[in-house]
Parts: C-alpha cells; sequence; structure tokens
C-alpha cells in the first residue's frame, strides 16, 4: 500500500512539474527599446559626468593647495602652518560631503535614478506580471545581467511580447 501511495505521490509530483510553464526576458533588451528609458539614462549619464568633473576640479584645487603648503611649509610660521593645513582639511571635508551628496546611497544621483528609471522598471515589471497571468506561466526567468541561464530556448524568449504590451515596436 505505501509503494502504490509513494507511486502515486511521485506520478503526481511529475505530472505537475511538466504542467508548469516557463519563460524568459531580457531586461536590458526591453529597456534599451523604450525610447524613454534610452533618454532617461543619458540624462543621468550628463548628470554624473557633470558632478564627476566637479569632483575633478575639487581635487585639483586642493592638490594645488596642499603642493603650495608643502613647498612653503619650512618658511612658515607655526600658526600658518596650522591655518593652511586646516584649510585644505576644510576643502577635503568639502569635497567628501560632495561626493556623498551628489553619489551616495541616498544622493541626488540615486533620488534622481529613483525618479526617471523606477517608474519605467515598473511598467516592465508589471508587463511580465501581466504576461505572466494571461499566459498562465508559473516562471518567467530575466535573461540580462549575467543570470544563471545558461541556455535558453528562443521560442520561450518573450522581450518583444513584453515591448508590444507596452506600445513599442
Amino acid at each position: 500500500m505505501k509503494k502504490i501511495i509513494l507511486t502515486l505521490a511521485i506520478a503526481l509530483f511529475s505530472v505537475a512539474t511538466f504542467a508548469q510553464k516557463y519563460a524568459y526576458v531580457d531586461t536590458d533588451y526591453i529597456l534599451k527599446n523604450i525610447p524613454e528609458y534610452i533618454t532617461a539614462q543619458k540624462n543621468l549619464d550628463d548628470l554624473s559626468e557633470k558632478w564627476e568633473a566637479d569632483v575633478e576640479s575639487k581635487k585639483r584645487v586642493i592638490n594645488k593647495k596642499y603642493q603650495q603648503y608643502q613647498a612653503e611649509e619650512l618658511l612658515l610660521p607655526e600658526d600658518m602652518k596650522k591655518k593652511k593645513r586646516e584649510e585644505i582639511f576644510s576643502l577635503e571635508n568639502g569635497l567628501s560631503k560632495f561626493q556623498q551628496d551628489k553619489f551616495g546611497v541616498e544622493g541626488e544621483l540615486f533620488q534622481k535614478r529613483k525618479e526617471l528609471i523606477e517608474p519605467i522598471q515598473n511598467k516592465v515589471y508589471n508587463a511580465v506580471k501581466e504576461l505572466a497571468s494571461v499566459g498562465n506561466y508559473s516562471f518567467i526567468f530575466d535573461k540580462a545581467n549575467q543570470s544563471n541561464i545558461l541556455y535558453a530556448d528562443s521560442k520561450l524568449d518573450k522581450s518583444q511580447r513584453i515591448l508590444k504590451n507596452l506600445g513599442y515596436k
């Protein structure tokens, strides 16, 4: 009796496993075919480049001040040395704060990315969710960003369908 129940359970499990539908999408491909995403990403890249240039400029100023300090150090009285060191330290702290404000975890770049990119990603996610619901898929994998999918039959790729559902060709 136990063998019959075990055999029946294995058979039911096998049938349930085979009945599941799978598909995959490539979110990189999808996003690169959405003009709003391309524009938003370019805006973020431009902003990042501008701030990086500001960082480099501030670093050059700090380095110049430090080199001047080193050249004059032997000739300066102790109070002037202290003043120049404090000025350099203050500039370095300002640079650190600038970098944190612009590029930190809660910095302006993060906030801007959240504002521009997240709504587009949410639209894609919702379209994938709808595809899963309508197509009765148990799993939809993402092939993008070095996924662990070693092989995927192109017949299971639903990326074009997601783009079409979002209104893009």
